[in-house]
């Protein structure tokens, strides 16, 4: 079984930065995809970066030049790095691992979320 455990959030002002991570525990021998979601209150849970196994990225439009997301595949944690943050980034975030295959199964898996709350 694979557990994703995401670290990272809190308030920060406008204009800060703030770094998540996540961390898959378990027997894992690959995962495909990294992924960071988001969720406001209200909203849909709307993609807002990946990043394949190998290296390739995308970005929401409204994150682009501001948001980076990494993985390191030997660890299997991925990050993402938030700068120039806004009030409309307020949101819980999750983590996602697509295609993560163990001995028994290939599946995607979803972390808790971690609150970020952009404030003044």
């Amino acid at each position: 079984q694979v557990q994703l455990v995401e670290s990272g959030g809190g308030l920060v002002q406008p204009g800060g930065s703030l770094r998540l991570s996540c961390a898959a525990s378990g027997r894992i021998f690959s995962i495909n995809n990294r992924a960071w979601y988001r969720q406001a209150p209200g909203k849909e849970r709307e993609l807002v970066a990946s990043i394949t196994r190998g290296g390739s990225t995308t970005y929401a439009d409204s994150v682009k030049g501001r948001f980076i997301i990494s993985r390191d595949n030997a660890k299997n944690t991925a990050s993402l790095q938030m700068n120039s943050l806004k009030p409309e980034d307020t949101a819980v975030y999750y983590c996602y691992a697509g295609g993560a295959r163990t001995r028994s199964s290939v599946r995607d898996y979803w972390g808790r979320g971690t609150q970020v709350t952009v404030s003044s």
